[in-house]
């Protein structure tokens, strides 16, 4: 491993390999999703060094080429991140200072690696949250899209997995895509709750320097300052529980809905025929045609659930920086990595299946019709509970007359007779850069 850059040569620190790789974890692969936000951060501090006189301008020109040429050989594979690294922020200045000499020890100056980790990490929950909202509202779009095809296909509606009242295509793509728009609508809130820089408060208790944290902040595209620099410290964990809340509200979504398209693929229900390239074949049974993509998408929700459960575990600690918080890293960027995938792959599948309109017209039984039965009773004037018993005794007559109608006069908002879409359109669109 390179010289550590916080090692004296006069103190005796320890730099036995065992116990360097243990304080190291996982940073070195963990470090490779950040470094891009790492180095943008990184420039946005020599820019603030220069503003107030600790670099020259040519001293920060010279940084700012040689983080430029860092970012270029990181992003085109010639650069990598490796175990001779204790982590990606000491090697940003080891190799800085291989390529300026002593100039590229001054990148450091008035931060810690703490509000350097701090603001990376900040700057990447923005950037997946943003992609988050992204990709919910690409869900949603799908979903009212196909409202405006299918909305008015009958098929039968359930409770408890038992058969209950006649619905459609439409209120179930709907339902869908009303979870997407409030999920998008969260990550919005979140991202905009956690859009504060913390760059410039150093360990957790400012340096005596006049940082322009202002003008820094606004630099890096934050909305505000993170003020207090003890807080700055124990901020972290909480806000990347917030933001793994957002995606655990998403893949919730996603587990609920893969979980209906799995039983509609079902021989039972046969309701849907997924897309060919989400499905594969058994290994030994020639028959089968497995819905293996919707399985594993309801599996996504359980990766977030547990990132959110490790993350919580770690947080019982007092005030200030604590090495304990290198461990919330891990699950965060492990359950963003997975959510998105998962997520990012429901827009095709939702544009890609099929509905079996004939299975789904013959799931309607004329049980099914009692409950509208009861209520005409009931706006005729007859008490609801006489109505309820006089409806269950009798059975209403079925055909595709009286199941159209039966979804026509569903007429309460959000019915299946009056959908809304609209209302959903407006909130979606409202969304947009």
């Amino acid at each position: 491993m390179k010289d550590l850059i916080w090692k004296k040569h006069d103190r005796g620190e320890s730099t036995d390999p065992a116990i360097m790789d243990f304080l190291a974890g996982e940073d070195i692969e963990l470090d490779k999703e950040l470094l891009l936000f790492d180095l943008q951060a990184s420039a946005a501090h020599v820019r603030g060094l220069q503003q107030i006189g600790i670099l020259s301008d040519v001293e920060s020109d010279r940084l700012l080429g040689g983080l430029s040429v860092i970012e270029q050989d990181f992003s085109n594979g010639i650069r990598d991140l490796d175990s001779s690294f204790e982590d990606g922020h000491s090697a940003i200045e080891s190799w800085l200072t291989e390529m300026l000499g002593d100039l590229g020890g001054k990148v450091h100056t008035g931060r810690s690696r703490n509000d350097q980790v701090a603001v990376a990490l900040r700057l990447y929950m923005k950037d997946r949250l943003g992609h988050l909202r992204r990709i919910c509202a690409d869900i949603a779009a799908v979903l009212l899209e196909r409202v405006s095809m299918d909305g008015d296909l009958p098929m039968a509606g359930y409770t408890h997995l038992q058969p209950a009242m006649p619905s459609s295509a439409g209120l179930w793509l709907a339902g869908h895509a009303e979870a997407f728009i409030d999920n998008a609508e969260l990550a919005v809130l979140t991202y905009r709750w956690l859009d504060a820089s913390p760059l410039g408060t150093a360990s957790g208790f400012g340096v005596n320097l006049d940082l322009p944290r202002d003008a820094v902040a606004k630099d890096l595209g934050f909305a505000r300052l993170l003020v207090n620099p003890q807080y700055a410290q124990n901020s972290r964990g909480k806000i990347e529980l917030q933001a793994l809340s957002v995606l655990s509200a998403c893949t919730l979504d996603l587990r609920r809905l893969a979980w209906d398209l799995s039983l509609f693929t079902t021989h039972e229900f046969g309701f849907v025929k997924l897309p060919a390239q989400y499905c594969t074949g058994s290994s030994i049974m020639p028959n089968k045609n497995n819905p293996d993509t919707v399985e594993l998408l309801r599996a996504v929700h359980g990766v977030v659930q547990g990132a959110q459960t490790e993350l919580a575990t770690v947080l019982s600690l007092p005030s200030g920086y604590q090495r304990d918080l290198q461990a919330t890293k891990p699950p965060l960027l492990r359950a963003f990595r997975k959510g998105l995938q998962g997520l990012a792959l429901l827009p095709g599948l939702l544009t890609g299946f099929e509905w079996q309109t004939e299975r789904m017209r013959k799931s309607i039984t004329a049980e099914m019709l009692a409950t509208d039965h009861a209520i005409n009773l009931a706006r005729d004037g007859v008490p609801f509970r006489e109505a309820y018993r006089t409806a269950a005794a009798e059975m209403a007559e079925l055909n595709d007359e009286a199941i159209a109608q039966s979804l026509a006069d569903r007429t309460s908002p959000g019915g299946c007779g009056r959908l809304e879409t609209e209302i959903l359109q407006a909130r979606l669109d409202s969304l947009e850069d």
